[in-house]
């Protein structure tokens, strides 16, 4: 069976930076950071983190109130950055509508702060008398997809991949299998999530978290750095579409890039703790389903968090693979940890660092830690020819997850 090739045509983003696709970049490329102190967090008992990254200006409002009421932010979110991507791609509504467009977009988990509001009125009085039905839409652990696929009028397959922080990379993954077997023409995909306290909670319970910079929230998460402490938690979407080259041709759409490979693999070794061996056999994955050799690669776009363990063991991959030849950076020291959002996110600006040929430097990198010295970390943005980038994704659970994307060239 020949496969298809895969191309993409339309980029949205809604992060810590506002919106657009357009913001995102430009905002990674000036250096800026999107962490701020958030005041609200001293009220958790226990918790140690006072900072996040958390979307600005978005009014609600904008959706009709049909589809409005049964959405969380992520789902908002969600469906503001497909809008952005398909507005880029020129798809209109007949397309979307006719089957033969679908969507792949998850979040870590359903809305944790309708989790909370449902459960503090039925715990109160052990009633749910109180309880209105839409907040069941916003909790579904599909509720993502689900929204944007009513809100769009999308009648092609719906799926709403759970992966932590793999799931962007893996929705893309999923995508680009679907229409490489000829399944769909076009797929909309990515991941979103809304920050909530319980998220940073989560991290700071295993020691995760970054805590010693609350008082300077610019100066964390560090990626790599020997002063790195841990994970800042963010929010956001990032939605590509992505569609057949046969399909793109045909509507004369201008392509962006292309997407060659694909691998999501489990690493059993931990539920928690990455191991670098399993980290390189997904990389080395993607790269056998693209079809290319480690050496083709231009530019490896890293998980890199920001904790110790987890920067190291994807830093002893990446150099085991690549050596110190290829250049490596993380987007988090920017935007944060948006969670599921952030393979797509971050893929998006990848897509950008591409077509520009320039390479965004890990933010607060300033004197890379010992254990992550092997690798080509470049510490101020840099103009470089850029044909091949590899996008790395890992989550908690053992999900690994890298997408290939080349500079595209041509049609043969």
């Amino acid at each position: 069976m020949r496969l298809k090739r895969v191309v993409i045509t339309g980029l949205g983003a809604v992060s810590p930076f506002g919106r657009g696709a357009g913001r995102l970049f430009e905002a990674l490329c000036a250096g800026e950071s999107g962490i701020r102190c958030v005041p609200d967090l001293a009220d958790v008992g226990g918790l140690g983190p006072r900072i996040a990254g958390l979307v600005p200006d978005v009014d609600p409002k904008e959706i009709p109130r049909k589809n409005r009421r049964s959405m969380s932010r992520m789902s908002i979110y969600a469906l503001l950055a497909a809008r952005e991507a398909l507005a880029q791609a020129g798809v209109d509504e007949d397309i979307v509508t006719g089957g033969r467009l679908g969507l792949a977009v998850g979040s870590t988990v359903g809305s944790v702060d309708t989790m909370e509001e449902f459960f503090g009125l039925y715990l109160q009085s052990r009633s749910i008398e109180n309880i209105k039905s839409m907040l069941f839409f916003r909790i579904m652990g599909h509720s993502c997809a689900a929204n944007v696929a009513q809100a769009l009028g999308i009648a092609g397959r719906t799926l709403a991949p759970s992966a932590a922080c793999s799931t962007g990379c893996q929705a893309v993954g999923l995508g680009y299998e679907c229409i490489a077997l000829g399944s769909q023409d076009m797929m909309l995909c990515g991941g979103a999530d809304e920050f909530h306290p319980l998220t940073p909670s989560t991290f700071d319970i295993m020691q995760a978290a970054s805590v010693g910079f609350n008082n300077a929230p610019q100066c964390t998460p560090r990626p790599f750095d020997a002063q790195r402490d841990g994970i800042v938690c963010s929010e956001g979407s990032g939605v590509l579409l992505l569609e057949s080259l046969d399909s793109a041709l045909a509507r004369d759409a201008k392509i962006l890039a292309e997407v060659i490979g694909f691998a999501s693999t489990s690493d059993a070794s931990s539920i928690a703790s990455p191991d670098p061996e399993p980290v390189r056999r997904c990389m080395e994955a993607a790269l056998a389903n693209a079809g290319i050799p480690a050496s083709a690669v231009s530019y490896v776009n890293a998980h890199a968090t920001g904790t110790p363990q987890g920067d190291e063991a994807e830093s002893r991959a990446i150099a085991d693979l690549f050596g110190a030849y290829v250049p490596v950076s993380s987007l988090k020291g920017h935007l944060g940890h948006t969670m599921a959002a952030s393979g797509a996110l971050e893929l998006v600006a990848c897509v950008d660092m591409l077509r520009s040929g320039k390479v965004v430097p890990t933010r607060n990198l300033q004197k890379p830690g010992a254990e992550c010295a092997g690798i080509l970390l470049p510490l101020t943005l840099e103009d470089r020819e850029l044909t091949t980038i590899l996008k790395n994704n890992f989550a908690l659970g053992g999900v690994n997850c890298s997408v290939a994307i080349r500079r595209f060239t041509h049609a043969g």
